[in-house]
């Protein structure tokens, strides 16, 4: 499945506050917009990442009922995750692809630094071409 992720600059606020520092992070990585008013997405993400410190999948409509969401925003927030590489669907549920945060950001730039690496060799390749 291709993953997607959109790196933007974003000027960092609020450092020492656990909240904040994951709204930035996740606004760098363009996972939150401001079309979600209710900071559904965030909420989610959240949600997850407490959950994966003991590796506990969970699934879209125990999300729902914790977050009072209906299931369809839940979902649809969650495949935007899961396109991004940064959520995993198991037969239990959804987990972060992995149990915290600093590996999943190394996960992240390992995914970036082979798609970089490949773009450099077919780059090559179109330049040599060319002559």
């Amino acid at each position: 499945m291709p993953q997607q992720i959109t790196v933007i600059k974003v000027r960092r606020g609020g450092k020492g506050n656990i909240n904040q520092e994951l709204q930035w992070m996740g606004g760098s990585l363009g996972l939150f917009n401001l079309r979600d008013k209710d900071s559904s997405c965030f909420r989610i993400f959240i949600t997850l990442v407490r959950n994966s410190r003991n590796a506990h999948a969970v699934s879209s409509d125990e999300i729902a009922s914790r977050l009072n969401l209906t299931r369809g925003t839940v979902v649809h927030h969650l495949h935007r995750l899961m396109n991004s590489g940064i959520v995993v669907k198991e037969k239990e549920g959804y987990i972060l692809r992995e149990a915290n945060i600093e590996n999943l950001i190394g996960d992240i730039k390992r995914d970036m630094d082979t798609i970089f690496s490949e773009l450099q060799k077919v780059a090559k390749e179109i330049d040599e071409g060319l002559g």
